[in-house]
């Protein structure tokens, strides 16, 4: 899953960034309305986070104008401003949700879940392969209903293998749903990554399956039901 988070304010961006990536997600940052219009045209998003009050462009506009182009990305309006008139404008303007400043991260991640449980309302937001399962909203892994502890990077990883089950996947391709704009990590980080997921899964009878100078292919193997 990745999000946009929309905020012009560095230490309150920092802080909605890092709170998003502990719970497991890609997390780009834009600092300006402009910036998050065009980081909106490159990147697909799962969610965004949309500061009102923005340079360039503030958020109504932004949200208007990923309406306009008809995305139907989830969208939680943040805001200092706590009149009915403010939330009637946002919700106008396209906002999902509406959250007011000051507010506690919990919160915050909680409704960044149920924006994303909405988005996901047409698709399962759970991945199956076998006996494995992976809940993409409530970040969970479990084998046959027993929870597996992944970290949130190992969970993100196989999270796209699961996604593209039964297709190779590039170490390139990990890099970019796992990493937000202005990471910095290098290809071997992804072999780390996958080696522990092995662990913990090929004794369950979950294969994945390096294929030399392509990538990675999850594959299910006979063993382990």
């Amino acid at each position: 899953m990745r999000v946009l988070v929309v905020e012009d304010d560095a230490r309150m961006a920092d802080m909605l960034d890092r709170s998003l990536r502990e719970q497991g997600y890609a997390v780009d940052v834009a600092g300006d309305g402009e910036e998050a219009l065009v980081q909106s045209a490159v990147n697909s998003y799962d969610a965004v986070v949309l500061d009102v009050s923005l340079p360039r462009r503030d958020g109504l506009a932004v949200a208007q104008q990923l309406r306009a182009r008809g995305s139907r990305v989830p969208v939680l309006m943040l805001t200092a401003r706590d009149t009915v008139r403010d939330r009637v404008a946002g919700l106008d303007a396209g906002a999902d949700d509406y959250l007011t400043k000051p507010f506690d991260l919990p919160e915050l991640e909680a409704r960044v879940r149920a924006q994303l449980r909405r988005g996901a309302a047409a698709v399962s937001p759970l991945l199956h392969h076998g006996g494995l399962t992976l809940d993409t909203v409530g970040r969970r892994v479990s084998y046959e209903g027993k929870p597996i502890e992944l970290s949130a990077r190992e969970l993100a990883v196989l999270e796209l293998l699961l996604l593209r089950a039964g297709r190779v996947v590039s170490k390139e391709n990990i890099v970019s749903h796992l990493y937000g704009w202005g990471d910095e990590v290098g290809l071997n980080a992804i072999e780390v990554y996958v080696y522990r997921i092995r662990k913990k899964l090929e004794p369950l009878g979950c294969e994945i399956r390096t294929v030399r100078g392509m990538g990675y292919l999850m594959e299910r193997s006979h063993a382990g039901g």
